[in-house]
């Protein structure tokens, strides 16, 4: 999620099959990874946005750590949250805090965790790139598009100085932590959305839908609108405070509101201690934050932001 660089990020299909590839899947069902991170084994389930940086990050890792075997499933915020609670995996990935209901899941079953920044993204409401029309929408706009109950169906009811085309949307779905982030940011509840949208776990299927469809719009992190940049064009938001573009830059230095977001590792703190090959895995995700985060088109953290994260891990580990 920078500029520059020509790393693809890769869809659900086509991540697995590069895990196959590589052989961490059978070599990790071979060993029995899931429950614990025992020995060489590692297990990471959840977002499907962070998950290509997970990849990443297991990648680099396993070139200098070939006896580690890391699996990094995609089954969304809140299925990965499920698998962690119930100690299935040793991390997970999200694009959104674990919420009430999935931190008593944890307590409840024992389940103690460190919660670590991993990256920043800026979600990002995208256009048909023939769209010449809409170049910014205010948090205002959006809401009368999005919000529970819209009966907004074309571009002339957003603004009378668009013209006559017919709005086709698309967006996350419901165990998306994207969709939880959108709603809150902009309908002000989490979960709350109008429902008669083009809805989908995997945002391909949404950069297929908007860059075939000229009325379309929808939305998702930021790397996959840099990803397609060549057939889709971002809009601007506008908070109250004038219109700024989604870029590495804005989402850094957090002028890109509300539509900023943190991205996260919840790391399982017995995993830590019984298995020092996780430490060392979580640890170089984040000494090589940037690097990884540039080459899976991240938005990277600063120092201050790695070095704390690191003092948490440290902490978790003491």
């Amino acid at each position: 999620m920078h500029s520059g660089g020509d790393t693809r990020l890769v869809n659900t299909k086509t991540h697995i099959t590069l895990l196959a590839s590589v052989g961490i899947l059978a070599l990790a069902a071979a060993t029995g990874c899931g429950g614990g991170g025992g020995g060489g084994a590692i297990s990471a389930d959840g977002s499907s946005t962070v998950g290509p940086f997970t990849t990443k990050a297991a990648e680099d890792f396993r070139a200098e750590n070939p006896d580690v075997q890391v699996t990094v499933g995609i089954s969304g915020t809140g299925g990965g949250f499920e698998r962690f609670c119930a100690g299935e995996t040793d991390i997970s990935d999200a694009s959104r805090a674990i919420d009430e209901e999935e931190a008593a899941s944890c307590e409840g079953n024992g389940i103690e965790y460190v919660e670590l920044q991993v990256a920043t993204d800026a979600l990002t409401n995208v256009v048909n790139i023939e769209n010449d029309w809409a170049t910014c929408l205010t948090v205002e706009q959006l809401n009368t598009i999005w919000k529970p109950g819209s009966t907004v169906t074309n571009w002339n009811q957003i603004d009378p100085s668009f013209p006559d085309v017919e709005l086709k949307l698309y967006g996350a779905g419901t165990d998306s932590g994207t969709f939880d982030y959108f709603t809150d940011a902009i309908n002000g509840e989490e979960g709350a959305s109008r429902s008669d949208y083009s809805a989908t776990e995997d945002d391909n299927v949404t950069v297929q839908g908007v860059a075939g469809d000229k009325g379309a719009l929808g939305y998702f992190g930021f790397s996959y609108f840099e990803e397609n940049q060549d057939k889709l064009k971002a809009l601007e938001v506008d908070d109250g405070q004038g219109c700024v573009a989604p870029s590495a830059t804005t989402a850094q230095d957090g002028s890109y509101q509300p539509l900023s977001r943190p991205l996260f590792m919840y790391v399982k703190t017995s995993s830590l201690a019984d298995s020092p090959s996780l430490g060392d895995f979580v640890r170089y995700t984040l000494e090589n934050e940037q690097t990884i985060a540039q080459e899976a088109k991240f938005v990277p953290l600063s120092q201050e932001q790695i070095d704390e994260q690191l003092q948490k891990l440290e902490g978790a580990t003491a």
